[in-house]
């Protein structure tokens, strides 16, 4: 009877470190994955701040650019209409 309660908390000791051991793999897993997620998120940020920048640099080149077609072309209508007077 005592070799019997004996084994039965050998296997149960057995039994509670096999749990252990799969709960901290699993906690590992889930460290690995969180870490996996927050650099992604952080490329992800810096990415949209990157094409952001990019998008206000050609918006402003966009503008600029209007603008000198604008005053050149007022500059030549001027200049023609000088030309005639």
């Amino acid at each position: 009877m005592v070799i019997i309660v004996c084994c039965i908390f050998e296997v149960e000791e057995v039994v509670l470190h096999v749990v252990v051991a799969a709960a901290a793999v699993v906690m590992a897993v889930v460290v690995v994955v969180v870490v996996v997620v927050v650099v992604v998120a952080a490329v992800v940020i810096v990415l949209v701040i990157v094409v952001n920048v990019v998008l206000a640099v050609v918006a402003a080149a966009v503008v600029v650019a209007v603008f000198v077609v604008v005053v050149v072309v007022v500059v030549v209508v001027v200049v023609v209409a000088l030309a005639f007077l």
